[in-house]
């Protein structure tokens, strides 16, 4: 079976046309074959496939040659930059909508729901209540506001992720709204792998994955640009008192523990990143359906040239393994 676990849902009940009244909900509406998604001030074109109804998603999976998929939903609509509260229920009726999917597609769906992580408490509760309705774990932002995932403040929501042993993914929160990258469509292309980056880091260097050893992490993009700077980390672990009275061995050997998606456009690079982290630890992903995720991602783990038993655990052993206890 064939499993791609980086794909993304707008799911219907979370729409507009649901509670019209009730602003900051999305729109998603399509224009001579072109798809947008209206969300507060943005109208986002970037969304070339199908990203609201379920049927077609699938349908759409099934023509890239990919059997089964692991659905989040679209990062943004987590709602960091509201209240808590407000948060919730954004979370909780896509949590739902995506509980019913995994019901419904048993075969083909499984699920990462959301929390609102701008409150530890809150979220903790909300996570214990979809592990308990059949989800997986979650889908977190990169940085919340601005505070990334090795804070201390959130101690009781790693410790608890690991209890309940809940898969945690990891995604870009728009390049980290760096102002800088605002041109050439930087904040994309360079600024997502840079925030994956500094959430996978700071996760390493603040100890969360030394004190936390069991928990399972999935990080987008192939792990940003933290596997092609691991020298220079462990340089540091050797040479910086800031990093090695913190972390009881080299940065490389935690970075190991984390599990990353295929989607590096590259196969020289997929090679490389499997090398470094092991077969065990990689994943068929697209980024579906926007424009800067991979349409093909099963013909780039062939060109990579791995020999059967890799890639068979990379294109749907792996993830069956973990999403479907297969």
């Amino acid at each position: 079976m064939i499993i791609d676990t980086h794909a993304h849902i707008i799911v219907p009940e979370i729409l507009r046309d649901a509670k019209p009244d009730e602003e900051w909900r999305p729109r998603v509406t399509w224009e001579n074959g072109k798809q947008f998604v209206e969300y507060g001030p943005k109208r986002i074109g970037s969304a070339t496939r199908e990203f609201v109804i379920p049927e077609k998603i699938l349908a759409e999976m099934s023509a890239s040659g990919v059997d089964a998929v692991l659905l989040c939903p679209w990062v943004s609509l987590v709602r960091y930059e509201a209240n808590a509260a407000e948060s919730l229920i954004s979370c909780q009726v896509q949590n739902d909508a995506l509980i019913g999917l995994t019901e419904k597609y048993p075969r083909q769906v499984s699920a990462l729901g959301m929390v609102p992580l701008q409150d530890v408490e809150i979220s903790i509760k909300e996570l214990e209540r979809v592990m308990k309705s059949g989800l997986k774990g979650i889908e977190i932002g990169a940085h919340v506001n601005g505070v990334y995932p090795g804070d201390i403040s959130f101690r009781p929501f790693w410790e608890a992720c690991e209890s309940l042993n809940a898969f945690v993914f990891i995604h870009p929160v728009e390049g980290g709204g760096r102002t800088e990258l605002r041109d050439y469509y930087m904040w994309n292309v360079i600024g997502n792998p840079i925030d994956t980056t500094i959430a996978a880091g700071h996760l390493i260097l603040s100890g969360v994955m030394d004190a936390y050893p069991h928990l399972k992490i999935l990080l987008a993009h192939g792990g940003g640009t933290l596997p092609y700077i691991h020298g220079r980390l462990d340089r540091g672990f050797k040479q910086r008192p800031e990093i090695n009275k913190v972390i009881s061995k080299t940065p490389t050997e935690y970075l190991k523990q984390f599990y990353f998606d295929t989607i590096t456009h590259d196969p020289a690079n997929l090679r490389s990143l499997v090398d470094l982290v092991g077969a065990d630890h990689v994943m068929l992903g697209s980024d579906y359906p926007f424009d800067m995720g991979n349409e093909n991602p099963v013909e780039l783990v062939r060109a990579a040239g791995f020999g059967d038993e890799i890639e068979k655990k990379i294109l749907g052993g792996n993830a069956s393994r973990l999403f479907w206890n297969a």
